[in-house]
């Protein structure tokens, strides 16, 4: 079974930025012009194959139109208690 590069709390955040952008009524296509990216670029992220770095967090969720504090406090709230970061290679 192959091993998830990402955190439980990097699902959380996922999770977070697939539920803002159906919230807004925004199809990946919609979001990816946004942000002048093909559509491949939303959809590897929302599937976890690219990562997001915290400048790029706040580029989307703007896109989105979402207050990034918002946003950001809400991933936080959601994320589990015990949060680590996720050993190389895999948890």
């Amino acid at each position: 079974m192959p091993k998830s590069v990402f955190s439980d709390g990097y699902a959380v955040l996922l999770r977070a930025l697939v539920d803002a952008r159906k919230t807004a009524g925004i199809t990946q296509a919609q979001l990816a012009g946004r942000l002048r990216k093909p559509q491949s670029f939303v959809s590897k992220i929302e599937n976890g194959e690219r990562r997001l770095d915290l400048v790029e967090l706040v580029v989307v969720v703007r896109a989105l139109g979402v207050d990034e504090e918002k946003f950001v406090s809400g991933v936080v709230k959601a994320l589990p208690g015990d949060l680590m970061i996720a050993p190389v290679g895999g948890a």
